[in-house]
């Protein structure tokens, strides 16, 4: 079993090059690819082939990581484009983006202080309708229209909201504990 290490994610996985893609066709894919490249299955071989194998393994769990999120998958798709976002550095948004997140981190808050596990709940269902639409906005930039520019944009609004998923889901777990 040989896996071309320079192969980007998506031909690793048998994939089209795309942000819509076959969740399941994906799954299936890395399973397959796992048991082929699992290091317990090279343990009998010599050390250079174990550490292959390993390389194997850890490209394809990288891989999967990337592409299973919609958010990773966005960011890996502009990087293949040759598009630098400057995702970590441009935090420029729209007023009106701004003026809804600090809402939203308001109410995140006030929730939890109140211990509403029902209220954060809400917000958390809320969340994540919004942040589908945003990726569908985004499947239609980068594989309709293959706009990057628009796409990078979509990108950052979607880190903020994948940031916020993230403190409601500590606010649960702190309550549910």
């Amino acid at each position: 079993m040989s896996i071309d290490l320079q192969k980007d994610y998506f031909a690793l996985f048998g994939l089209p090059r795309a942000f819509r893609i076959d969740r399941e066709a994906l799954e299936r894919s890395y399973l397959g690819l796992q048991q082929q490249v699992h290091p317990d299955r090279h343990a009998h071989l010599p050390e250079a082939d174990k550490r292959r194998a390993l390389q194997w393994a850890t490209r394809v769990n990288e891989a999967f990581q990337a592409l299973r999120r919609p958010l990773t998958r966005a960011r890996y798709l502009l990087e293949l484009a040759e598009v630098d976002a400057a995702l970590e550095t441009n935090t420029a948004m729209s007023p009106e983006f701004l003026m809804e997140q600090m809402e939203w981190r308001e109410a995140v808050g006030e929730a939890s202080e109140a211990g509403d596990m029902d209220e954060l709940d809400a917000l958390h269902r809320r969340l994540r309708a919004q942040a589908a639409g945003i990726e569908e906005t985004l499947a239609a930039q980068l594989d309709d229209a293959h706009d990057h520019a628009a796409a990078a944009e979509t990108v950052r609004r979607l880190m903020f909201l994948d940031k916020l998923d993230q403190e409601i889901e500590d606010a649960l777990a702190a309550l549910e504990s």
